[in-house]
């Protein structure tokens, strides 16, 4: 059966359900989100079912403190600093007249360089033997299993890694936990499932009864996902559902997950904007411990002002919580736009406020 025609099937009996109440569904994946957004998904759901934008977006909730420390490197110290692509525009707190961005502190005359993979960055190391390559790593699990692969193969000398790469369950544990979640029922990410096991959200039905399902990123699986929370919510009887089952197996990928645990060990862990979450972190474990930037660059004692947190205005912590939606930040299409983004979440390809503006939404929501 094509695809559309599948996707309409699952909308059709979406449609059907006779629901007891509005019911918010959270999707913690900035994939989820694009898909959602450019298919028209939320706009074809029936009145009553509220899809969230979540925690899903690694370039935004990484710390402020961190980025600046990545600019500080490539401005005073004699390094190749490389980082994927979205890291370079995202925006640090830094007083007016200096660079504010990776991409700014390039400008300046620093050797900044984008990349898209683990290898790439090992490459311009094995190219520019004389000097240190920093390797700036924000991610989530996905990103970061590469990451240890690499580093478990062996790589030059000279690379060295900045990391700042988060798990993606903690995030979503710190709400349903706070009792403050404003959705009822989860989509799950079918990526970080396929690479850590459907396991890992459990949580979500064990402790707190909330219908989960996890998903893929085409609309058919959205849907279906989508149609299984529904459905949980009106027979109250929550269960983990996979609705991605060409990828996502019971433990995941035992290969990727022997290199996280080889390399990286868990620990607490700063989120830009929302603050400490615990065992939400990766860290280098101590045989690799001599690739750390922060270990052969001591940063000096941070004494900016806004350090490590949002810039002034900006609510992205809020919509990366979903607390409010991207449109209800007070500098949306405003201020903040993807030519001008003062926002993290305006920046990435995975952050909402990118998304939405992305998908033709361009103005701020009336308050």
């Amino acid at each position: 059966m094509p695809a559309q025609t599948i996707a309409q099937t699952w909308l059709a009996r979406i449609r059907e359900l006779a629901l007891p109440r509005p019911i918010r569904l959270m999707n913690v994946c900035g994939g989820h989100e694009r898909s959602i957004s450019f298919s028209g998904i939320r706009g074809a759901l029936p009145p009553g079912i509220e899809i969230i934008p979540g925690p899903g977006c690694p370039v935004c909730v990484c710390p402020e403190e961190d980025l600046y420390e990545a600019i500080r490197l490539s401005l005073e110290e004699d390094v190749v600093l490389v980082a994927f692509g979205d890291m370079l525009r995202v925006p640090a707190n830094v007083p007016k007249g200096e660079p504010r961005s990776l991409e700014q502190a390039r400008a300046a005359g620093a050797d900044v360089r984008p990349v898209a993979s683990p290898q790439e960055a090992a490459s311009i190391a094995r190219a520019e033997p004389d000097k240190p390559v920093v390797f700036f790593v924000a991610g989530f699990e996905t990103t970061t299993a590469p990451v240890a692969a690499m580093l478990a193969e062996g790589v030059p000398d000279n690379l060295l890694i900045l990391l700042a790469a988060r798990l993606t369950w903690p995030a979503v544990a710190m709400l349903l936990d706070s009792g403050e979640a404003a959705f009822d029922a989860l989509i799950a990410p079918g990526h970080v499932a396929t690479v850590m096991g459907p396991e890992e959200w459990s949580f979500v039905v064990e402790r707190h009864r909330m219908p989960a399902a996890i998903a893929g990123f085409t609309p058919e699986s959205l849907l279906a996902a989508t149609y299984s929370v529904l459905r949980q919510t009106i027979e109250d009887r929550p269960f983990l559902d996979n609705c991605y089952p060409e990828l996502v197996r019971p433990g995941g990928n035992p290969t990727a997950r022997r290199w996280l645990s080889e390399v990286m060990q868990v620990e607490d862990a700063n989120w830009r904007g929302i603050g400490i979450i615990p065992d939400s972190g990766f860290a280098l474990r101590p045989a690799w411990q001599h690739l750390d930037a922060r270990r052969v660059f001591p940063a000096p004692e941070d004494t900016r002002r806004r350090a490590g947190e949002m810039p002034p205005g900006c609510d992205c912590a809020s919509v990366v919580l979903g607390r409010i939606f991207p449109d209800q930040c007070r500098l949306y299409g405003r201020a903040c736009t993807p030519r001008n983004p003062i926002g993290p979440c305006m920046v990435s390809d995975e952050g909402a406020c990118r998304i939405w503006w992305s998908s033709g939404l361009r103005e701020a929501r009336s308050a």
